[in-house]
């Protein structure tokens, strides 16, 4: 590679790496697929028809498990989707037939502060404008399908508050009595906006709308996101979708999209989305691109789908849980490993130097921001003090029965004595420690890192989940708060408390799983507390209900599920060559 990622851009590097391509169908026969399988969407993108894959290949054995996660990160991230590619391509040069999943990113971070995300330097998925800018229209699929269930609410609120019985009755409409004050649902969109999160819609005459307060969230927290992550095949997807809790009639009695008559028009917009994108690193492994919910205000994972069609592709299929061990694999580990039946052979923990500094004592860094003088400067003491960080998401990952590898993320500004003081303490913790410069150097500086995760993978393990799904949903989130993120226990809002007791009480929510809603900047709810507090509760502020995705979602502290744009967001440095019709500056 001629570039320098010490000196270029992330997107300039992936523009000298994309003439070097390999074409989806030189992508399709290294892996073995029949040419009806591969749907391509130009020369270097393609969907893959999942079902026709698995089927011919239902009695292969399935490849090598591995999921990525990390450390509790700063708010510039710590490079896991950077490590996901870096590791594949260190796999790759190792002559190992590998397979990554990540997710599809929204267009919210990537045009707001975090950018796309790609990976970063010489660990990229690639090409990266189809990938950062709405790739094969899935997210788009998703925001119609979500937003259609919304127009048949507001609709059929507008027409029951016209019409009476009689005159519903001859529109073959049956009355529901939505309460307009228990609304579940809001509408979504791609991108950050605040000045969205409430509003009042219906403004009018009777013909415009039931006037009501309502609001957006982003499209990577709607259930028909999370539902993509956790389907199996397009029948499973349709009873899903049906299950779709939008509103609660004044009975309190829930109202689904089955009620509404929209299940079925919301799943035609899946149709394509189901199927898994394929792209691939900078060195030529392939990627699977596919669903892209947070792990702080979603499920964090990409498509059960997309694991099931790597591991019986590869040898070893790495897939990618969002932020903290504390929120993005523990939902890799009691969601979608329940869920999917799949049980991984170990989880890479992710740590910088950088963060490390962070949670010993060195200032918070501000996106937008230059970074503090003080991480420039040798501080091993910072380092080790932050350390207790990562050896709580060693412990953790510990807990699921599986062989944690730390990958030290190094950049050429790490020092040898701070390495090493990491390394000393993450192995006295338990876990293999390997140094990898995959961001610099691709999957040459990531053989470490790729020999360590072979070793860990060999190794027997005891996989075991957290809870049971017949233990009490309050019971369920004290545990997740003192075993995943270390609180002496959880308090709640009254109406979430009163929330909870219902759901309890209820035979059909009670069985469902617990997807938290927290911080990924702090183990607590609370952003600003690094490290590892002591001597605080988990505050639930709401507990939501996503019957279709089949969990609950309780939500703690003041988290919103509509970030907000920041004064200095990344689109002001995106822009388009008018006579090549490339496109710069996303990173």
């Amino acid at each position: 590679m001629p570039l320098d990622p010490t000196k270029h851009a992330d997107w300039e590097i992936a523009e000298a790496a994309e003439p070097h391509m390999k074409t989806v169908y030189q992508l399709g026969e290294q892996l073995g697929l029949d040419k009806k399988e591969l749907l391509p969407h130009g020369h270097y993108v393609a969907k893959l028809d999942f079902n026709s894959i698995l089927k011919r290949l239902s009695s292969r054995p399935d490849g090598k498990y591995i999921d990525v996660t990390a450390i509790t990160p700063t708010p510039l991230g710590e490079g896991k989707s950077t490590t996901t590619m870096g590791l594949t391509q260190g796999l790759g040069k190792r002559g190992k037939k590998v397979i990554a999943a990540i997710r599809q990113p929204s267009g919210g971070p990537t045009m707001n502060i975090k950018g796309s995300a790609a990976g970063g330097g010489l660990s990229q998925c690639i090409p990266l404008t189809p990938f950062s800018l709405g790739l094969t229209g899935d997210i788009n699929a998703i925001m119609n399908a979500h937003n259609l269930a919304m127009v048949a609410l507001t609709s059929r609120m507008q027409h029951e508050f016209n019409y009476n019985d009689e005159q519903l009755a001859k529109r073959k409409l049956k009355r529901l009595n939505i309460d307009p004050r228990n609304v579940e649902m809001k509408w979504i969109m791609d991108f950050c906006a605040q000045a969205l999160r409430d509003i009042i819609i219906g403004l009018g005459s009777k013909n415009d709308g039931f006037m009501m307060n309502s609001g957006f969230a982003i499209a990577v927290s709607s259930e028909v996101m999370a539902i993509l992550a956790v389907a199996t095949d397009l029948k499973d997807m349709r009873e899903r979708m049906g299950k779709i809790v939008v509103a609660y009639d004044k009975s309190g009695k829930p109202v689904t999209t089955e009620d509404l008559d929209v299940a079925g028009a919301m799943t035609a917009w899946m149709v394509e989305a189901i199927n898994p994108n394929l792209m691939q690193t900078i060195e030529g492994q392939p990627v699977l691109v596919h669903a892209g919910p947070f792990a702080n205000i979603a499920i964090g994972q990409s498509s059960i789908i997309a694991d099931r069609v790597g591991l019986k592709l590869a040898d070893y299929h790495i897939t990618e849980s969002g932020f903290g061990a504390d929120i993005g694999f523990e939902k890799f580990w009691n969601l979608k490993c329940r869920f999917s039946g799949l049980k991984p052979h170990t989880a890479v923990v992710v740590a910088t130097i950088r963060a490390l500094k962070c949670h010993g004592g060195a200032p918070i860094p501000v996106p937008g921001r230059p970074i503090p003088e003080e991480y420039k400067a040798e501080n091993v003491g910072w380092v080790e003090k932050g350390c207790t960080n990562l050896v709580h998401h060693i412990n953790t990952v510990k807990k699921a029965g599986i062989n944690p590898v730390v990958c030290i993320n190094a950049f050429y500004t790490d020092t040898e004595n701070e390495i090493k003081a990491v390394r000393r303490l993450a192995e006295a913790a338990g876990a293999r420690v390997a140094v990898s410069k995959h961001w610099q150097y691709g999957g040459e500086g990531a053989l470490e890192l790729a020999d360590a995760v072979v070793d860990a993978c060999n190794e027997k393990n005891n996989f075991k989940l957290l809870y049971e799904l017949n233990v009490p949903i309050r019971q369920r989130i004290e545990i997740i708060a003192k075993e995943v993120y270390g609180a002496d226990g959880v308090e709640y809002t009254p109406d979430a408390l009163a929330k909870a007791k219902r759901m309890e009480e209820d035979p059909e929510t009670a069985k469902l799983g617990t997807c938290m809603v927290k911080t990924h900047l702090s183990l607590t709810d609370n952003p600003n507390l690094k490290g590892v507090p002591k001597g605080w509760k988990l505050l639930v502020r709401d507990i939501l209900t996503y019957k279709g995705a089949g969990f609950v979602v309780p939500v703690a502290g003041a988290i919103k599920l509509m970030p907000g744009t920041a004064s200095d967001p990344a689109y002001r440095r995106v822009d388009v060559d008018v006579n090549t019709g490339k496109v710069k500056g996303l990173f």
